[in-house]
């Protein structure tokens, strides 16, 4: 019985990833709409999932209710639970409270799963759950693909673009960079049965080039860098410090050549100056920002169609955007400076944490911390998934984010 138990409850964190990981249900629902086509379904069913998601980490958590505790008191992470609270009190200064109230709902439910997923599993069962999350996107990816070409493949794009079972080739290309991320590192750890990890890793990158989504791969291939990159901070100092200090000048002499040749790297990546319309957007965004620019328009409060602010930037841009494409700005119009300041707070204690647990290890998997915090900062250059609720990026953020401050790991047990 007890196994049982067990079991189900590895399937229950099988099932919250997948769903996290935005899989599946958008795309049927949708009856496989392309990019362009505006079409309303009816969500009921996700929102249904995702609530009785919530009662089950919530049951969870109370059951391990002194390892909670634990996790919650001991990793210290203010800044963190700071941005949380954050974005539930600014109902106060909403400009939709009522998306406000419900964003704000989902967001720390789905910190709060972030919090089961790192408490509950040590960082080697992480990793194998993400792989074997991810396996099985790759698997129906192809499946959609081949035999649902209506739901597997966007067509509205001028050539067909392979999506899988997202409602977005960028949103299959976002997800294939962490799970190539995540084969990686297990099959470069792995000493028995790595061919099988190298496969998920080459399968995840050949569904990301098929899905065409070139600012993916440009952060894969950034990552892959860092992932070497970070193995020098565990060398002796003699060694390190002249080591950094050379990687050092070529990023700084790259990112001078690159901010004189911008056009080199646009074109070299298939993108125009613009980023496919996104700077466009960035300046009105800005000057929206300005308006209110201690406290913004609460959390969900800006993108209210042609109802709220975001008419402005319609009228203007001449699209409708739902989100300015970069975290940082939607950070702002949703929370201001202030919250800005607390995630770039946070964020930076957790990655010097990530540094230190780094050096002070002798695994390869705790390099993922850093990897995952390295990711969505790159990720939110250009998308808006930075404090995103059910989202697969923000959960795992609140997993490494506390995993990182805890000087070890609790054994764990069943």
């Amino acid at each position: 019985m007890r196994k049982l138990l067990l079991f189900a409850e590895q399937v229950f964190t099988i099932l919250t990833l997948l769903m996290y990981s935005g899989a599946i249900l958008n795309v049927i629902l949708s009856g496989g709409a392309g990019q362009n086509e505006l079409v309303e379904y009816d969500s009921s069913l996700i929102r249904v999932i995702f609530f009785l998601i919530y009662i089950v980490t919530f049951f969870l958590l109370v059951l391990r209710w002194r390892k909670t505790l634990y996790f919650l008191i001991l990793s210290k992470d203010i800044w963190l639970y700071s941005l949380i609270i954050l974005t539930a009190v600014s109902i106060t200064w909403s400009f939709a409270p009522s998306t406000t109230l419900k964003n704000s709902f989902t967001l720390v439910n789905s910190s709060l799963f972030g919090l089961y997923f790192t408490s509950r599993y040590t960082l080697k069962q992480q990793l194998h759950l993400l792989a074997l999350n991810f396996g099985i996107i790759i698997v129906l990816s192809f499946i959609f693909a081949i035999a649902l070409p209506k739901y597997g493949i966007q067509n509205d794009l001028g050539s067909p673009k392979l999506r899988g079972v997202f409602v977005h080739k960028n949103a299959l290309g976002g997800r294939m960079v962490t799970s190539s991320i995540v084969f990686f590192i297990l099959g470069y750890q792995a000493q028995k049965r790595s061919w099988i990890f190298w496969g998920g890793f080459s399968l995840s990158i050949l569904l990301l080039l098929l899905s065409a989504s070139t600012s993916s791969l440009l952060n894969l291939l950034i990552l892959i860098l860092a992932f070497f990159a970070f193995q020098i901070w565990r060398w002796s100092y003699k060694i390190m410090v002249p080591t950094l200090i050379m990687v050092a000048t070529i990023i700084q002499t790259s990112y001078f050549w690159f901010s004189n040749n911008p056009d080199v790297l646009f074109s070299s990546i298939g993108k125009d100056s613009t980023l496919t319309g996104r700077t466009d957007i960035w300046p009105l965004v800005i000057d929206r920002i300005w308006k209110h620019p201690w406290l913004g328009y609460g959390y969900g409060g800006f993108w209210q169609g042609w109802d709220g602010e975001s008419a402005y930037i319609w009228r203007i841009v001449g699209w409708v955007p739902n989100h300015p494409h970069n975290g940082y700005l939607a950070l702002c119009l949703d929370l201001g400076l202030l919250g800005l300041g607390i995630f770039f707070l946070g964020f930076w204690g957790n990655y010097l944490q990530g540094f230190a647990r780094l050096r002070g290890s002798k695994t390869t998997l705790d390099v993922w911390p850093l990897i995952h915090m390295t990711y969505l900062a790159l990720a939110n250059l250009t998308e808006s998934t930075l404090l995103e609720s059910n989202s697969l990026n923000w959960m795992l953020y609140v997993a490494v984010s506390l995993s990182v401050r805890m000087k070890y790991e609790i054994k764990i047990k069943s």
